[in-house]
């Protein structure tokens, strides 16, 4: 592929140079049309960034109406004369509810592909498939206009047409792949949800750029100079390295390769990425290299700002070794406990940042994985600050293969020799830009094993708000196939259920295990509870997210603490039935939980609008996603029937 121009004109220099089919990037060539092609070209490139500031555009208006919905909901809420403050106060939010209902039902459907090898293959929700069309609209159409026209010229122009459409696209795909990018900023999307547009964005730019690239070959190979191409245009050979290399970068992220050994995958790419650029650096032309530098800003900026949040997070200055493990000055001290078989606890010690429930933040663990760092959900909300002096975040790691079978490994043996349980580690994040989760009447929680360590602290923290908010009710779901898998969250979540009741929320708590119960379930006979007395449970290693129950003074995250809890936790009755509490607020069960009816009679039972928050697989996104669809629809929300709104949140497993 390369920058083709006609044999008697190759070393005319009126085009200023050749941007060749160079498969990954754009191609534009020395020629004498290059001139009458690149006017055409550049006012399409610069339409489509007009395009991008649009969208951007939209998306601040949305954030500013929802802020202002919001604090509307907030402001009912404080006065005592409005019972369901979640509806909209006037003609204009209720347009804007309407509206909102309809693109929440047209982006939430979901395919979801149930073989077992192939789950990998579920498409997108319907709303991202929306996108793309539009995306490969605006795509089409740059590649098209005014292009496809018979004449000497038609190989040259698609060529160079595409070779324009290709490079245009290299901004966007760097911005899209930044943790820290001014995407995220103003949109007010985090980094991990835009992911899925920037491997979309390489694909499509692998078309264009192979459009472009057979263009340019298919006119040499029909004059037969195909030869005489490689040996007086070298760029070619750039060209065809960038081809490959967007190639290979599509291959790679298909998910098998991904989650087959993730840490090489992050590794190869970056190398990957870093060399494409040096390859269409050497390939374009000067006029076209300010896309190029565009990206290179937005790599260094990127990692600009995550060394800066390493260094700022990671090294005290001026230590504080009053608090609790302040003393420490690079790094933080973090101890490690194993919960059951296959799940890890980690309780990093004095950060000195907040977060809110839903980010996630990166760890680097030297003394397990030298040189890895992997994102993990915080698991607990932030303390309340006159129960605690120190501000710790907990971590919850289910064991698979690589970095998280070394940690479990690493726990069992520092447990099992009675080791000093604790290592230095480093953290940088918190990213993600969750929403607002107390301006909905009734919140919906689900999720998955150690899916609820997204949910459980959203739980933690609308009950430890200390300001007027909308919820009322909250129905939290947990499904697992081990009860010692969730141990840990049902400690917490005993805990949830008093305050809850001391709130004045009603908190209604579903179990499912579906395989073995825990053992201390498993062991408990019914009447060994006593609702006056209450049941002392045993201590599992990791230590509580809330420091309600701790003396002032001490320290949440260095005391291990048994835990007063008021619920009954009986036998699991065969599979198929299922136990409720004493207070008739916890339910156990031993059957597959059916999400759809477990969504329908929270949202049919409430006045409000409906958040549903959702965690775990493929499945159980997929089919939380057209429950809410469905449901939705057949309520007719926000269409004259009085049905409120139901607002989804998903979160899979991993990016």
């Amino acid at each position: 592929m390369g920058a083709i121009t006609r044999r008697h004109d190759h070393s005319s220099s009126s085009g200023g140079g050749g941007m060749s089919g160079m498969g990954g990037m754009g191609g534009m060539g020395g020629m004498a049309g290059t001139n009458m092609f690149q006017s055409t070209n550049i006012a399409l490139a610069e339409t489509y960034w007009y395009i991008i500031v649009g969208v951007l555009a939209l998306m601040v208006a949305i954030r500013l109406v929802n802020y202002y919905d919001f604090r509307q909901r907030l402001r009912n809420r404080a006065s005592t004369s409005t019972n369901s403050p979640t509806k909209p106060a006037n003609g204009f939010l209720q347009a804007w509810a309407t509206l909102t209902a309809v693109g929440r039902e047209m982006s939430y459907p979901q395919l979801y592909v149930p073989a077992r090898f192939f789950s990998w293959a579920t498409p997108p929700p319907l709303g991202r498939i929306l996108v793309l069309l539009i995306y490969w609209a605006v795509i089409i159409g740059m590649m098209t206009t005014n292009a496809i026209i018979k004449d000497g010229l038609f190989w040259e122009r698609i060529g160079f047409r595409n070779a324009w459409v290709t490079v245009t696209q290299l901004p966007l795909l760097y911005l899209l792949a930044s943790k820290s990018s001014v995407l995220s900023f103003i949109s007010g999307i985090s980094y991990e949800r835009l992911n899925w547009m920037h491997r979309w964005v390489a694909r499509t730019m692998f078309v264009t750029a192979s459009v472009h690239g057979w263009h340019f070959w298919n006119e040499y190979a029909i004059a037969g100079l195909t030869q005489d191409l490689l040996e007086i245009m070298p760029m070619v050979y750039y060209g065809i390295a960038a081809w490959t290399l967007l190639l290979w970068s599509c291959i790679s992220t298909f998910a098998p390769l991904r989650q087959w050994c993730y840490e090489l995958f992050v590794i190869q790419h970056i190398l990957t990425a870093v060399i494409f650029l040096w390859v269409i650096y050497v390939h374009i032309p000067s006029y076209a290299r300010y896309n190029l530098w565009f990206a290179i800003a937005a790599l260094c900026f990127d990692r600009f700002c995550r060394t800066f949040m390493l260094v700022w997070q990671n090294i005290k200055f001026r230590p504080n070794k009053a608090r609790c493990k302040g003393g420490q000055r690079i790094g933080h001290q973090a101890q490690v406990s194993t919960i059951g078989d296959s799940t890890t606890a980690i309780t990093i010690k004095d950060v000195h940042f907040r977060w809110r429930p839903g980010q996630h933040l990166y760890l680097w663990m030297p003394r397990v994985g030298p040189v890895e760092a992997h994102p993990y959900t915080i698991a607990c909300a932030h303390q309340l600050p006159d129960t605690c002096i120190c501000n710790s975040i907990q971590l919850i790691v289910r064991k698979h293969d690589g970095f998280s079978k070394r940690l479990h490994k690493f726990a069992s043996e520092t447990q099992g020799s009675e080791k000093k349980r604790t290592c230095t580690v480093f953290v940088h994040g918190p990213y993600g830009n969750p929403p607002r989760w107390d301006v909905y009447e009734t919140l919906i929680l689900i999720s998955a094993s150690t899916g609820t360590s997204f949910t459980l602290p959203i739980l933690e923290s609308v009950l430890q708000a200390k300001r007027a908010i909308c919820t009322k009710r909250i129905d939290f779901l947990l499904a697992a196939k081990k009860g010692d898998e969730i141990d840990y969250y049902i400690e917490r979540l005993h805990e949830a259920i008093g305050k809850a009741r001391d709130l004045g929320i009603e908190l209604r708590v579903h179990v499912a295990v579906t395989g073995t119960p825990s053992t201390r379930t498993r062991n408990r006979s019914p009447d060994s509870f006593s609702e006056k007395e209450g049941l002392r449970s045993q201590t599992i290693g990791a230590t509580s997210s809330t420091c309600a129950m701790m003396e002032s003074g001490k320290c949440c995250a260095s005391s291990s603490v048994d835990i007063e809890t008021s619920v009954d936790e009986r036998s699991p009755k065969p599979r198929g039935g299922s136990s409720a509490s004493v207070d008739s607020h916890v339910h156990h069960s031993s059957t597959r939980p059916d999400i759809r009816s477990f969504i329908r009679s929270a949202v049919e039972e409430t006045g409000g609008e409906t958040s549903v928050v959702v965690c775990g697989g493929k499945s159980l996104v997929a089919g939380a996603r057209n429950c809410v669809a469905q449901l939705s629809d057949e309520r007719a929300v926000h269409k004259g029937t009085g049905a409120q709104g139901i607002h989804l949140h998903v979160e899979e497993y991993c990016f």
